[in-house]
């Protein structure tokens, strides 16, 4: 089952508040909030990070964070106890998260990937990312979100 049809029947059958959004094909941030209108701290910002724990040992985290807001690889390190970290690359991200770049949900369908979500993306009442599709996006209650995806809550965004 492909992504979006694994997240549409999970919403469902969790009884999730949500809404599909329909848009023109976009993948970064700031330019589909701005055509979903949602401010971009309400969005979720996917970032898969690959985090090294000694010489043999790999670890991969779903880091979320608000829209407006980069995610501290260093704290991420420190989370898991690593010795060295970086941002996947986009064909290790796009297998581990089971979409393409731009497309990442902020929900794991991978045992291999640990989600760690930001609590200020939490702040907002409804939660907007695209929904492993360019064209398509929800927009989820964030206590929905929460109960469904079971997030690890930690700080993982850079400090402005």
């Amino acid at each position: 089952m492909d992504a979006y049809l694994r997240l549409i029947a999970d919403l469902d059958r969790a009884g999730a508040r949500y809404r599909v959004i329909d848009h023109a094909a976009e993948g970064r941030t700031d330019r589909v909030s701005a055509l979903r209108g949602n401010d971009a701290a309400q969005a979720a910002k996917c970032l898969v990070v690959m985090v090294k724990i000694g010489k043999k040992y790999t670890r991969y985290v779903l880091a979320v964070v608000p829209g407006n807001a980069r995610v501290d690889l260093s704290a991420v390190k420190a989370l898991l106890g690593g010795t060295f970290v970086t941002v996947a690359g986009k064909d290790t991200a796009e297998m581990l998260a089971g979409s393409v770049s731009g497309t990442v949900l902020p929900i794991s369908y991978s045992p291999q990937l640990e989600l760690i979500a930001d609590p200020s993306l939490l702040a907002f009442p409804e939660l907007f990312f695209n929904a492993a599709r360019l064209d398509r996006s929800v927009a989820v209650a964030t206590g929905d979100y929460l109960r469904l995806a079971a997030p690890r809550i930690e700080s993982i965004t850079e400090a402005s």
